[in-house]
Formats: C-alpha cells, sequence, structure tokens
C-alpha cells in the first residue's frame, strides 16, 4: 500500500509541475483527495507547483489559460509598484513566471525566493533574507526598475536581460539567441498582458 501511495505521489508531483496545479480536497468520507482538476462539489485548496525557467516542463504549460493569481501578496506588491514606479501587472507576471508566487522556491542555478534573484545581486538591493516575501518583492522590484530605466521601457530587452542578464543583451542589441530566455520573453508577456487585464 505504501508503495503504491509513493507511485501515486510521485504521479502526481510530476503532472503538477507540467500543469502547474493540484487541487487539495476532503470528501464526505473525510478522506483527503489530490486532483489535477478542480472539484465541483468540494471546498478545495490549490497547490501550485512551480517550474523553473530553462525546465523543459515548463514548454507544456498554457500560458494563455493557466490560472492567474490576484491575490497572493497583493499588497506587498503593490506597494513596491508604486515605490519604484513599476507596473504592478509586470510584478505580478515576473513573480508568477519565476516562481508560481513560492516564496521557498529555488532554481537549479540558485536563485531565490519569489522573484528568483540571484546571491550574488542581493546585497545591493539590502536583502538578507532571499525567502522573505517583501524583501524579495522589493528587491526584485528594484531591480525591475533599474533595468527600465537602463532600456528606456522597452519590456521586450527589460525582460531578457532580467533572465540572460543586461550584458547579453546589450551585446545581442536585443534579446539574445538563448532558447531559455526567448522562451521566457514569451511567457512574461503573455503573463503581462493578462495580469493588465488584456
Amino acid at each position: 500500500m505504501r508503495k503504491l501511495l509513493g507511485i501515486f505521489i510521485i504521479t502526481l508531483l510530476w503532472l503538477a509541475t507540467v500543469n502547474a496545479q493540484v487541487y487539495k480536497y476532503v470528501d464526505e468520507k473525510g478522506i483527503v483527495n489530490y486532483s489535477t482538476e478542480k472539484p465541483k462539489q468540494y471546498r478545495y485548496k490549490t497547490l501550485t507547483f512551480p517550474c523553473y525557467v530553462g525546465d523543459p516542463k515548463c514548454r507544456k504549460v498554457d500560458w494563455e489559460n493557466i490560472p492567474l493569481n490576484y491575490q497572493s501578496f497583493a499588497n506587498i506588491i503593490e506597494q513596491a509598484a508604486q515605490s519604484y514606479q513599476v507596473d504592478e501587472a509586470l510584478v505580478r507576471a515576473i513573480i508568477h513566471a519565476e516562481s508560481a508566487f513560492q516564496p521557498d522556491a529555488k532554481s537549479p542555478r540558485g536563485a531565490q525566493g519569489l522573484m528568483q534573484l540571484i546571491p550574488a545581486n542581493q546585497p545591493r538591493y539590502g536583502i538578507s533574507d532571499p525567502y522573505h516575501p517583501g524583501q524579495n518583492i522589493y528587491g526584485g522590484t528594484q531591480h525591475l526598475a533599474e533595468l527600465l530605466e537602463e532600456f528606456e521601457g522597452d519590456v521586450e530587452r527589460v525582460l531578457a536581460a532580467y533572465n540572460a542578464g543586461a550584458n547579453a543583451v546589450w551585446k545581442y542589441d536585443g534579446i539574445p539567441p538563448y532558447e531559455e530566455t526567448q522562451e521566457y520573453v514569451r511567457r512574461v508577456k503573455i503573463l503581462h498582458r493578462r495580469y493588465a487585464g488584456g
């Protein structure tokens, strides 16, 4: 029984990585259930599993139809966006693409937290705990504001720089010819448009 349960959980986590969400609910018998399909007759909790930039499974996610998240960290995102005069929808889109709103997310390359900040940049933005939502969002938004200024509001170049670094964008005079970066820009642009209501 334990072996079957283990196989089920592994399968569920794989599906979650592809589909990005799993629904947890308790049925009328008091049994806890997990499903990749939203239950129609039970109250449920949505479990979101991030797929990281560069993960091939991320390409299978339908970014045009994946559920948006307006609730998580709403006040912090709004305040940080206002403080640094950055489009709130853009901040939210980057958080969604980078970590799926998981504050403890860590990429295989070591990027940390909601906005997946690399350790080398954290002291610059006064971040002592990259997994603290407030510190991470304020630091990431400040970084985003600097890139928007550097690239004169060109969102495509800003997103490419957020992913690959500003030097790579200057080197190629635009989005670098990296598959990961090109996919990242595409993904965040879709989410940005949707979060902005477009």
